[in-house]
């Protein structure tokens, strides 16, 4: 109502399009929004401007056939084995799956010192049923302490909120994150010199069950070593 122009920052693996029909899915009116920016549009357009040169991967994906949906209009080979592979593509996991179902593959892609292209950075999501599953980010996290070669896409990395600020043509101190992990959105947004507000029902829900939502909040801020929001709400309604 005040004219405000909205826009959507995804750590998905996925591309814009799949992503803008997955937010029309769930009853948004499209235009509300005048762009969406995921992780995995930016890697697709790292690759395709030549900025990343690996081209043949082998995929970590939520679903089968997400990597091929991805690649289209790309010259790359995806869900190739390990010992062909220049590159690990970790885009997502499905729900359910742990940390060790993925250990096989990335035991021998860190035995040949491959790169992992991490694009989607976040450790945990939550879904509607209230559970929070793992995510890509703790895969990516655990390779690099082991030695290995990460390459994020996504919040927290500032890559990706610098291309939203180009595409929306709006400079950071006019720019306001939403979200509802202190890591990735708050952590990110002040980083990149954008206001930020904090939802305290998504991610981290069960922190604030108490009397004291400042207090939660300065807690878990404290103990994920993130920064504060400048404003924090109950839930986005």
């Amino acid at each position: 109502a005040a004219g405000k122009r909205l826009a959507v920052l995804s750590n998905s693996g996925k591309r814009a399009v799949p992503n803008a029909e997955r937010i029309a899915a769930m009853g948004f009116e499209p235009s509300l929004f005048d762009v969406v920016m995921t992780s995995g549009e930016a890697l697709w357009r790292d690759i395709a401007g030549q900025r990343v040169t690996e081209r043949v991967f082998v995929t970590i994906e939520r679903a089968p056939g997400d990597a091929d949906g991805w690649a289209d209009g790309l010259d790359v080979t995806v869900a190739a084995p390990v010992e062909d592979a220049d590159a690990v593509l970790l885009m997502g996991l499905p729900d359910g799956a742990s940390a060790s179902d993925f250990a096989p593959i990335l035991d021998a892609a860190l035995a040949r010192g491959l790169p992992v292209l991490c694009t989607n950075p976040d450790r945990a999501s939550p879904r509607a049923d209230g559970q929070v599953v793992v995510s890509p980010g703790a895969l990516a996290h655990s390779y690099a302490a082991s030695g290995g070669e990460v390459r994020f896409y996504g919040k927290p990395h500032r890559p990706v909120f610098r291309a939203l600020e180009t595409a929306m043509g709006t400079a950071p101190d006019r720019m306001i994150m939403v979200g509802d992990s202190l890591e990735h959105d708050i952590a990110g947004g002040k980083q990149a010199g954008w206001s930020t507000l904090f939802i305290e029902g998504g991610l981290h829900a069960a922190c604030f069950g108490g009397a004291d939502p400042a207090a939660a909040l300065a807690a878990l801020a404290a103990s994920a070593a993130a920064p504060l929001p400048d404003y924090a709400i109950a839930r986005l309604q």
